[in-house]
């Protein structure tokens, strides 16, 4: 299943990559599950992400591979995480993270996620929250990067 979002952004392509951090990465997290950083080495190639989702039930693991990152000749950065260790349902995911060159001198910012579960009608069901998640980040994004 797929979910893309894009949020316009006032910092060029440049800045903004240089804005994903640890503490953005903490502030863009919604409300529940409740999520701990346990490891953010950045968003270069090879780095990994790991974090402990508090479902209130129980404590998930979660870990990400940075596959790739770099910029385009047309001025977009971006880089590519994909779930090593994930979280029940989820059995594949992969986040493209694309800052792309925006009006007036600012980004688009593109969340393109791709994930799977074991089913795809679980995929379907599970698409209203996945889009949530990320709508969440929005308005986050656009003060970060005012």
């Amino acid at each position: 299943m797929h979910v893309t979002l894009r949020t316009t952004v006032a910092q060029p392509p440049a800045q903004v990559m240089a804005g994903f951090t640890r503490e953005l990465f903490v502030a863009l997290a919604p409300p529940f599950p409740k999520l701990r950083v346990l490891r953010f080495d950045g968003c270069m190639t090879g780095d990994q992400v790991e974090i402990e989702l508090n479902t209130l039930v129980k404590r998930l693991r979660w870990t990400s591979l940075i596959l790739d990152n770099g910029q385009l000749p047309d001025g977009t950065h971006f880089f590519v995480d994909e779930g090593q260790v994930l979280p029940p349902p989820l059995r594949f995911w992969r986040h493209r993270h694309l800052i792309e060159p925006g009006p007036n001198g600012g980004s688009v910012i593109v969340d393109a996620l791709e994930y799977r579960t074991a089913t795809p009608l679980l995929d379907a069901l599970l698409y209203p929250a996945m889009w949530a998640q990320f709508a969440w980040r929005k308005p986050i994004y656009r003060r970060w990067f005012k």
